[in-house]
């Protein structure tokens, strides 16, 4: 039987093509801003969120939702306002969010496989209600990413300067960490919330090794988020190992052999802006100070005129020579 005439690895495989998208998308501004470890601070607050829907029969996928955009805007307040670093509060998430996911699952009564099916995914289990969720939050998610490129890139890279140019620097901050939060709660059926980081980072750090600019930069990592999600699910379903693991390990796969690669890129680089400064630089020496004459080089000046571009070049002491300004160029 053909892997492709299974309905769970027709959701499985949509599934992952959609987180593939979504992860690298929000992964870039979080890099950006210097917040690569975000995504695991909120997986540990999502598992407080699916612990939660376990103990009081909710949807775990929604509770996880609220928990995770909850720990995003407690981590922006924090940063902003509050006295503690980015990455003490991304610590007090990371400690917080797991003992208290542990101790609400075990308060559910749940076994410890329902509770690996969310910390390492098992995206062979999504169901089609599962599916039709990740579709509306990854959707949303990439226009978000996507339609407000200029203005979300602005405060990544310069929040003083996007002041500047009027734009709501703290709101398109949390805007950002909701996104987080979100793609969170999408990819943790897919890699799960113990790897979901690593999906966010990866593929953007891969494409960093490859590209110059923050647009070509997030067209490449949603490629290689999407090839190593895609691949994964295939090899797991083969080999029949843990499909959020084989992704993951695919991605990192892919980064060690863009390293090399983009360092190559790298020194060719500079060794071409070196050859052209050495150009340059010889251009500049063959401008000689004018010398002094008793009269300006023209077509009464009685020495003999050869055209040379848009001027001419006369002859004179041996050499022909155009005078511009305080030097003249010598043939």
């Amino acid at each position: 039987m053909s892997m492709l005439s299974l309905e769970f690895m027709q959701r499985a495989l949509l599934a992952a093509l959609l987180t593939g998208l979504a992860a690298p998308a929000v992964g870039t501004y979080l890099v950006q801003r210097r917040l690569a470890l975000m995504g695991d601070g909120l997986g540990h607050v999502a598992l407080t969120g699916v612990a939660l829907g376990l103990l009081t029969g909710w949807a775990p996928v929604w509770t996880a939702v609220v928990a995770a955009i909850l720990g995003a805007t407690a981590i922006e307040l924090i940063r902003a306002h509050g006295r503690a670093s980015a990455d003490v509060a991304l610590a007090m998430l990371f400690y917080g969010g797991i003992a208290g996911g542990v101790l609400l699952v075990g308060l559910a009564g749940s076994t410890a496989a329902t509770l690996n099916t969310y910390l390492f995914g098992s995206i062979t289990t999504v169901s089609a209600s599962d599916l039709w969720v990740i579709v509306a939050l990854s959707v949303t998610v990439l226009v978000i990413a996507i339609g407000l490129r200029p203005q979300l890139f602005a405060v990544c890279q310069d929040e003083e300067f996007a002041r500047v140019l009027g734009l709501p620097v703290r709101a398109y901050a949390m805007l950002i960490a909701v996104m987080a939060a979100v793609t969170v709660t999408v990819a943790m059926r897919t890699v799960g919330l113990l790897l979901v980081s690593a999906l966010m980072v990866v593929p953007v750090a891969t494409a960093q090794q490859l590209t110059r600019g923050f647009r070509a930069t997030l067209a490449l990592a949603l490629v290689l988020g999407v090839l190593p999600s895609l691949a994964g699910v295939v090899f797991s379903y083969y080999v029949d190992v843990a499909p959020g693991a084989s992704i993951v390990v695919i991605a990192l796969m892919g980064f060690a052999l863009a390293w090399p690669v983009g360092s190559l890129v790298q020194r060719r680089r500079y060794r071409s802006l070196a050859q052209a400064a050495e150009a340059d630089a010889r251009l500049a020496s063959d401008h000689v100070t004018a010398e002094q004459h008793g009269h300006q080089h023209d077509e009464q000046c009685g020495h003999p005129g050869v055209p040379h571009g848009n001027h001419v070049d006369y002859l004179h002491g041996g050499h022909l020579h155009a005078q511009h300004g305080q030097h003249y160029d010598e043939h």
